[in-house]
């Protein structure tokens, strides 16, 4: 890494600070700090919610997948229409019609109780915690280290300082500068993905050079319908995406919390579909940055090491293209990119796992009502534990998966699922009770462990999500509409 490089990241992370210390100027009480005063622009929060979703572990993760599996999970991106229809007209309003409220399981008491309410807020708390651990981890050892040519015993270190960076300008300027910053880190996701393209079609000669001109050998075949064995195929990739985003978008407070920083429901969907929109554009330049760099090292196979399997070595691809093929400068720009698709990530589940601890535990708690400055101070104070939490997690975190797109499946969206059964028992069964919620949770927790780590039913790691789905609701609807349980 040249030192114009060193300039370019630096750079990156003195504006992320800058922006932190400009909003914190701004943030007079818990709902400006959480919520960004509920009047943020539709547009910045659809960028913000493709950049949160958008982590160190999809964007190094889909170039990888194209490289050893083929373009097969590039089907997921079908599920888009669909998604928009039930999230933007279906999910959207009914969230948005509830009273004002900052943690989105507020909205679980009524129906399921506080039992409910509490096991969501658990099980939010817990998935995003080991969700920003993976990013640590992946963006540390497979970019940061190989990039500044460590051992890999810097990994722990790594993990913390950037870390630390992230919880700084999050706890100084809250939700408006996790949007301001998350908008800007988009752009950086999209120029270092654009940049990475152009520079193989220049050093290959031309697009025909990389772009392939038939299905290579080591893919996947390509498969429309269930079957056992195959690890992806049509019909799993767009359940799979459907069933995720879905649960994501109706129960994750990363996504309400960007919500309720709107305006009201049409201004919440117009934000939704900005983020659709965006996720597309960047799913189908990832997966040419992953056909651009397996070419060029099949090309230049001395480039990458003659002992060394592309094949096995996918997810460090883009890393060692990077690190050795790129000019000076617009490397230092495309790991900005990387470090940019983990710190928008990081900050949005910082600032949302404050925003439901503080909401569901201790203000649900506590007896006293705090002054807006205490809760202010209260809220950046659980920001800090969370960061500390995520970064001591990170140092184990990477033994859980073969490759970064199964720690995302596998590890990541473990809780997504069970977590959006609860807000559809609670926004649509009139007779869920608090302890159907709980069966239901446990079933769909229990389906989607048994499927990730022990492909019951010869099921593979993609359909973890709706199977998930489908036992929670099921089971949900059956304890509704027996007499188990009454409300708390």
């Amino acid at each position: 890494m040249k030192l114009l490089d060193l300039v370019v990241i630096g750079l990156y992370f003195l504006a992320m600070l800058a922006i932190g210390w400009y909003y914190s100027r701004r943030t007079e009480t818990a709902d400006d700090y959480l919520l960004g005063g509920r009047r943020m622009s539709p547009f910045l929060i659809g960028l913000s919610l493709f950049a949160t979703l958008t982590s160190t572990l999809s964007y190094l993760a889909y170039p990888g997948e194209i490289v050893k599996y083929g373009p097969m999970m590039m089907a997921q991106i079908t599920a888009f229409p669909a998604v928009m229809v039930v999230v933007g007209w279906w999910l959207i309003p009914a969230i948005m019609r509830q009273h004002d409220f900052t943690s989105g399981y507020e909205l679980l008491e009524a129906r399921l109780g506080l039992s409910g309410r509490l096991l969501g807020a658990s099980m939010f708390v817990v998935l995003r915690t080991i969700w920003m651990a993976s990013i640590l981890y992946a963006t540390s050892d497979k970019v940061l280290v190989p990039m500044l040519g460590l051992d890999r015993g810097w990994t722990p270190g790594l993990c913390a300082a950037l870390g630390l960076i992230t919880m700084i300008y999050t706890t100084e300027g809250g939700m408006r500068a996790v949007v301001i910053t998350d908008a800007a880190q988009s752009l950086i996701m999209f120029a270092g993905a654009i940049v990475t393209i152009l520079v193989v079609t220049a050093s290959l000669g031309g697009l025909d050079q990389w772009w392939p001109s038939e299905w290579a050998p080591h893919w996947d075949p390509p498969v429309f319908w269930f079957r056992s064995g195959v690890r992806v195929t049509f019909l799993g990739s767009f359940l799979n995406m459907f069933v995720w985003l879905t649960c994501t978008a109706g129960s994750d407070q990363m996504a309400i919390q960007r919500y309720l920083s709107t305006r009201d429901a049409a201004a919440a969907r117009r934000s939704f579909a900005v983020q659709l929109v965006t996720q597309v554009l960047m799913i189908i330049l990832l997966a040419m940055v992953g056909f651009a760099v397996l070419a060029y090292f099949t090309a230049r196979p001395d480039e990458f090491g003659p002992s060394v399997s592309l094949l096995a070595s996918a997810d460090e691809l883009l890393p060692r293209f990077i690190i050795q093929v790129m000019p000076a400068g617009l490397s230092g720009l495309v790991i900005a990119a990387i470090l940019s698709a983990a710190m928008s990530s990081l900050s949005s589940g910082m600032n949302s796992s404050s925003a439901v601890i503080t909401t569901d535990f201790i203000n649900r708690f506590s007896r006293a009502t705090p002054t807006p400055h205490a809760q202010v101070r209260l809220a950046k104070m659980i920001s800090v534990v969370i960061a500390t939490l995520a970064i001591g997690l990170s140092m184990v975190i990477g033994h859980l998966a073969e490759n970064l797109m199964e720690l995302c499946f596998k590890v990541v969206n473990l809780l997504t699922a069970p977590l959006f059964v609860l807000f559809f028992l609670a926004l649509f069964v009139p007779r869920a009770t608090p302890l159907a919620g709980i069966l239901a949770a446990l079933a769909s927790i229990g389906v989607a462990v048994s499927i990730s780590f022990f492909k019951a039913f010869g099921l593979e790691f993609l359909w973890t999500a709706p199977c998930a789905l489908a036992a929670g609701i099921t089971v949900g609807m059956l304890a509704s509409y027996l007499p188990l349980g009454k409300r708390d």
